[in-house]
């Protein structure tokens, strides 16, 4: 036994995962109470279990199961019984090559591998897990598991060749109900933006996108498709006949005592009807500027600009870069007694107090422009405009900012220097976007380093030279991403914004004017102390709030 204990305390130290020292510490009480090797090492907290079974399972030659980084797939959890599962403390994980991976505490267990092979007909192939991690996950992932059996199901085949009454009975029935419901409280307990249901060749595809990237939740099985598209089609309200046609709806649902707005919209590709959900928070939210990662150079030259009584300030970038959130931001500093506000958006993504916002309607005529026209009867000291989308809307905004009012906007530019040109290049006169518009914020969103488990080391001066660092001002050390339960092994948590504050000043105001390019008013601008989207980006790596590769990711 005691040889054996050292075996394992060998390969443990050979992988890394405790030294020699904590070795023959653990030796030593092993010894002495006779308690396992292994159970001493977690004890003394020198190992996890999780660690010790990684390097077990690789001298047994089966696979390790770290759920934190492997998500069960949704067909073969319908394949196995939950009661099974809870008998047996095993977790079915993925079908290969009609071989059935299950992650068990015991993969030596013949009667539970026996009755794994009978209920299932499929091989097994036994991978090991530790008990606590089995139990986890037969508590999250066997929520769906009934949804997607084929008794719960009815015993349909083909869901794809129902009449219209059948689809709309099986739409909702509680395993359909359970599963689709499912997916949305898990999109918003993980902090997705968006759910995208994406019918494949041989499956439905369940993705959430985290952070502004996307990643995989589950795969269902393809005759459950069509029951799960219709469900949310149900939900907003949506035509379920028609399949052939792209199709916009809407749904409101409370989760978690928050109320939600579901934007749901459907495309149809050659393997079915692509549905996406965008997540947008109802509630009350009190936005503060310093949250969204401004530098503090950047937030002071923004600030002076809206805290001005009249004017034009435009935030500029790609759609899902933040824009609305940084106005938004905005309009709570200026958000006092004393001033009137109007809003004009699509949709109303946040409910502020004390601002009156409208929600534009283009079926019954309430566009940007005409509500933007209806505020100036309204006597208001400051104007939102969701977005800038044509002349009309553009002429009366910077209008609106030379006669008194206070506009804030949104445009579609690339950087802060495109937006002069691309209201001149909408129709408006170069002499009213000079004197009208004070400031242009463009930005970008980046994801932020985990602050739980970043890694700092030192790059190569060549790849920080590469980077676009200046070769006086070198950082010695930047931060990594590493990976933990706590970010999903991602490295990253939650998001800020890199952002390029454009003063517009007098020199800018004449080459816009003289009707100067792009290139020219933004080198300009950073004779001026303007910095640039990467610049910013990479005080930001600097500063530990980001990584490198993320940077590069996000801006060209």
């Amino acid at each position: 036994m005691a040889e054996a204990g050292q075996r394992l305390g060998v390969l443990l130290m050979r992988a890394g995962i405790i030294t020699e020292r904590q070795l023959t510490d653990a030796l030593e009480v092993h010894k002495a109470t006779g308690s396992p090797l292994g159970r001493v090492l977690v004890d003394l907290g020198y190992a996890t279990q999780g660690g010790i079974l990684s390097v077990m399972a690789k001298q047994i030659g089966i696979p390790y199961i770290d759920f934190s980084t492997q998500r069960p797939d949704a067909n073969a959890v319908a394949a196995v019984p939950k009661d099974l599962a809870v008998r047996y403390t095993l977790m079915p994980v993925t079908i290969e090559d009609d071989q059935l991976v299950v992650a068990m505490a015991d993969p030596q267990n013949v009667l539970a591998l026996d009755d794994l092979r009978i209920i299932t007909g499929y091989e097994i192939k036994p991978a090991i897990s530790t008990k606590d991690d089995i139990v986890a996950a037969v508590e999250e992932f066997y929520k769906v598991a009934t949804t997607l059996s084929d008794q719960d199901m009815g015993g349909v085949e083909d869901l794809e060749v129902m009449s219209l009454e059948d689809l709309t009975e099986v739409t909702d029935e509680a395993p359909i109900v359970k599963l689709v419901n499912y997916i949305i409280n898990k999109a918003v307990a993980d902090r997705s933006s968006d759910i995208h249901v994406e019918p494949q060749e041989k499956d439905l595809r369940v993705r959430y996108r985290i952070d502004g990237v996307l990643h995989e939740m589950m795969r269902s099985p393809k005759n459950t498709q069509q029951a799960i598209i219709s469900r949310f089609k149900i939900m907003a309200d949506m035509d379920i006949a028609e399949t052939r046609k792209p199709q916009d709806g809407h749904s409101a649902l409370t989760i978690g005592g928050h109320k939600m707005d579901f934007r749901v919209s459907t495309l149809p590709t050659v393997y079915g009807e692509r549905v996406v959900l965008r997540i947008l928070r109802k509630d009350n939210i009190m936005l503060r500027l310093e949250d969204l990662g401004f530098l503090p150079t950047a937030l002071e030259r923004f600030e002076s600009a809206f805290r001005k009584p009249y004017g034009a300030i435009l935030v500029t970038g790609p759609t899902g870069s933040g824009k609305s959130t940084s106005l938004y931001a905005a309009i709570n500093v200026l958000n006092e007694p004393g001033k009137h506000i109007l809003t004009a958006e699509d949709p109303v993504e946040y409910r502020l107090p004390g601002v009156n916002q409208i929600q534009t309607n283009v079926k019954a005529g309430l566009t940007f422009a005409r509500a933007l026209r209806s505020f100036l009867r309204c006597s208001p000291d400051i104007i939102l405009v969701g977005e800038i989308r044509d002349q009309e809307t553009a002429k009366i905004a910077i209008e609106s900012a030379l006669t008194g009012h206070l506009v804030l906007s949104t445009l579609h530019t690339n950087d802060a220097a495109g937006a002069i040109t691309r209201l001149t290049e909408m129709g408006v006169e170069p002499f009213l976007v000079a004197s009208s518009v004070d400031c242009v914020l463009a930005q970008r969103l980046a994801r932020r380093l985990c602050p739980d488990c970043k890694e700092e080391y030192k790059p190569s001066k060549q790849v920080l030279l590469d980077a676009g660092f200046p070769e006086d001002n070198l950082p010695e050390t930047l931060w990594r991403t590493k990976g933990c339960k706590k970010c999903g092994n991602t490295g990253y948590r939650g998001r800020l914004g890199v952002h390029e504050v454009m003063l517009v000043s007098e020199e800018i105001g004449e080459l816009c004017v003289r009707e100067a390019t792009a290139e020219a008013i933004k080198d300009v601008a950073v004779e001026q102390g303007m910095l640039t989207l990467k610049m910013d980006g990479l005080e930001k790596v600097r500063l530990g709030r980001t990584s490198l590769e993320e940077i590069v990711r996000v801006i060209v």
